[in-house]
């Protein structure tokens, strides 16, 4: 029998909650330390550090907020432009077939982090799902997230989403 090792994992399933919730976290001098592609005064987006599939975005407004009820109209509309935009720098960079794009709100709805609500992007590719996660719990990732950033940063760094 082969086996593959995924020892970042590792680091996910032992470690305790975040003291500080991820999104509030404002960037230091290295946005890349908490994989921040983009941020503005209302909203932002990330690598996911425990992807789905390569390119995983978390899409967010940047006031702590765990509802959409919340969310301004303004921060509403922001959102769904840096979704879109988001999905566009996916395609020219990763070139997908297809995405996954979507929020579970609350912890009974599967929220990860419930307490700031959040959106995925999740890029998707034919064959990208396939027995490892079912049988042995493990997800083959073809890229670190540090390529993935190196990839992506520079088409996020020319956004300016109004």
């Amino acid at each position: 029998m082969r086996q593959l090792w995924a020892p970042w994992r590792m680091e996910y399933i032992q470690s305790p909650p975040p003291e500080e919730c991820i999104f509030c976290k404002k960037p230091g001098e290295d946005p890349r330390e908490l994989l921040i592609l983009y941020r503005d005064d209302l909203i932002g987006v990330m690598l996911n550090r425990y992807p789905y599939s390569n390119g995983h975005l978390l899409i967010y407004p940047v006031r702590h907020t765990p509802t959409l009820d919340d969310v301004s109209s303004a921060e509403g509309s922001r959102l769904f432009s840096l979704i879109q935009a988001s999905t566009a720098i996916l395609k020219e960079v990763f070139r997908p077939e297809g995405f996954n794009v979507g929020m579970n709100m609350g912890r009974i709805a599967g929220a990860g982090i419930d307490a700031h609500i959040h959106f995925h992007v999740v890029p998707r590719w034919p064959g990208d799902v396939n027995f490892m996660p079912v049988l042995a719990e493990t997800k083959v990732m073809p890229e670190h997230l540090d390529e993935s950033y190196k990839a992506l940063s520079p088409s996020f760094q020319k956004l300016s989403i109004t």
